[in-house]
């Protein structure tokens, strides 16, 4: 009988709902492989998990507070159980120091999974200090040359997967519609960001203020799936935004939700999704935000920051200058009124999912690499 690897994914709780990228890739990731045993760390148990997975519910919460963070320390009792330990918090000075002191086992083979470098936080020299790994998988191109030119060699390359069953095209769901003030008639523009990062909050007021007349014309509706987790900085961003609109009498043009749950159903309302940013800062190199619309043949408008372009091209995308909200309104009248070219870009954007971020072709991958580590 052969013995299954033993593997541990040391990530932030794992739990429902399903709506922040770095949970739903390694709860994606349990689910579709068989090979190994999966070691998934819950708040609580999570539902409907194949039995290759093990679920271990040290946390108590689904918010990594500072609280949470400290349960990771119950992993010194049971890392001794695990081949490999697989570490896909985005890694800083602090926790780097916190899993090589405290978690890691000598025993076990380590994997780091870099969602992004956090260029604006750390200077090339933090990073021999935060990776410690045996194994470094990145989800860029870009940054697995950035770490090879700082004299990293085993660095390895696997995007993101996402569930194609689950991000694939469907109607608009009519009573979602109506549960938003929406209907059939409106033209959805869908935009999945942040209020505080990422930097394209303003101009996504200056926009809707500037274009209101226009998009009442057009019956345009912006929806801004900004969550806002609890931060009071983006409470208050928030609060600034709603003002601003109520004061230039604009709130009938935009729809705001702060957490849904069923993110697939929301990019299927949508007729396009923009990821206009100013920057990457905090957010995984490639976005889901983008990419998992894109699986679901939507027509895709985003700023042409060169990491963006890893995954966005002229056939699956509209690229616009960041920070130039003129011409992302010019894009949303030009797309709305080519029905055609939205199916032609909605297609491209399918095949470019099916071909790169396939959860049942990445699983294939990392199953490999925990056989071979």
């Amino acid at each position: 009988m052969t013995i299954r690897k033993k593997i541990l994914l040391v990530t932030r709780p794992i739990a429902p709902p399903w709506d922040e990228a770095s949970k739903n890739f390694a709860y994606y990731l349990a689910r579709n492989i068989s090979g190994v045993e999966i070691n998934l760390l819950t708040n609580g148990l999570v539902p409907d998990l194949p039995s290759s997975v093990r679920q271990r519910p040290i946390y108590t919460s689904n918010h990594l507070s500072w609280l949470q963070r400290a349960r990771l320390l119950k992993l010194m009792r049971i890392r001794k159980d695990f081949d490999i330990m697989h570490f896909m918090l985005t890694p800083n000075k602090l926790n780097a120091f916190g899993f090589k002191t405290f978690v890691k086992d000598k025993k076990a083979r380590t994997i780091q999974t870099i969602a992004t470098l956090r260029e604006d936080l750390f200077q090339d020299k933090d990073y021999a200090e935060m990776l410690f790994a045996d194994l470094i998988i990145t989800y860029s191109d870009y940054a697995k040359n950035k770490l090879n030119s700082l004299g990293f060699k085993n660095v390895k390359r696997v995007y993101p997967g996402i569930d194609l069953e689950y991000y694939s095209p469907q109607e608009k769901d009519l009573g979602i519609l109506d549960d938003l003030g929406l209907t059939k008639e409106d033209f959805i523009v869908t935009f999945a960001g942040e209020y505080v990062r990422l930097g394209a909050t303003d101009d996504m007021v200056e926009m809707v203020i500037g274009q209101a007349e226009k998009f009442r014309e057009r019956n345009i509706k912006i929806i801004l799936a900004f969550r806002l987790k609890n931060d009071p900085a983006a409470i208050a961003k928030k609060e600034w935004v709603v003002k601003k609109f109520t004061e230039n009498k604009v709130l009938d043009r935009v729809v705001f939700i702060d957490i849904f749950s069923d993110m697939a159903k929301l990019y299927n309302l949508s007729d396009i999704v923009i990821f206009p940013v100013r920057n990457m800062h905090g957010k995984f190199d490639i976005p889901l935000a983008a990419v998992e619309p894109m699986a679901c043949k939507k027509p895709v408008i985003v700023s042409d920051l060169p990491i963006l372009k890893e995954f966005a091209n002229e056939k699956n995308s509209i690229t616009v200058h960041a920070g130039n909200i003129r011409e992302l309104a010019d894009e949303i009248f030009n797309l709305q009124d080519h029905p055609e070219k939205r199916k032609i870009l909605g297609e491209e954007g399918r095949k470019f999912c099916e071909e790169n971020f396939d959860i049942k072709k990445v699983a294939a991958v990392y199953e490999k690499i925990y056989e071979k580590l």
